[in-house]
């Protein structure tokens, strides 16, 4: 009789490890990240304008706005505070300015298959010159730090800056792991 009861919690503590395995492989259940950025429905580009808005092609002397990543603080094992700078570089104010981001995984891939984290920032009105600053968390699930693990460690980093005025798409590859 305690034969049958050993077998039989051997076998939930089986089922359960399994379980936690597979909750933990997949990235549903209590896994850290997967949820930190919102979801983007349309997501724009430069490419993407046919209602007579201005398109801007990315030259060096003529980028409308830079984009600069400040500093990256490590807030756990799939977490990261991504502290970047958006400056109007344009000799006129920028009104309704949003940009969007989004990170791929794998180096110069944008298929959206393969999206692992999104958002959105308002910076507003920018005055020439004027700089907007923030701190976006970026948490990945396990199973989305595993999509960048098989890909060598590399990420694609797609930023769109729109304006009224105009819209400007930076791309960009790291190896990140």
């Amino acid at each position: 009789m305690n034969r049958t009861y050993l077998i039989g919690g051997a076998l939930v503590v089986l089922v359960v490890a399994v379980a936690i395995g597979a909750a933990l492989y997949t990235g549903v259940g209590p896994a850290p990240g997967g949820n930190s950025g919102d979801e983007i429905e349309d997501f724009p580009t430069e490419e993407d304008m046919d209602d007579g808005e201005t398109e801007t092609t990315l030259d060096d002397d003529a980028e409308p706005f830079s984009f600069v990543i400040d500093d990256i603080e490590e807030c756990g094992a799939t977490c990261r505070d991504v502290t970047s700078t958006l400056t109007n570089t344009q000799n006129e104010t920028a009104t309704d300015v949003t940009v969007y981001i989004r990170i791929f995984a794998g180096e110069d891939n944008t298929a959206t298959d393969d999206i692992v984290w999104e958002g959105t920032e308002e910076a507003g009105t920018l005055a020439p010159a004027e700089e907007h600053t923030t701190t976006e968390r970026v948490e990945l699930s396990l199973q989305d730090a595993r999509k960048i693990d098989r890909e060598d460690g590399w990420i694609t980093i797609q930023t769109t800056v729109e304006s009224d005025e105009t819209t400007v798409t930076y791309q960009d590859s790291e190896q990140v792991a």
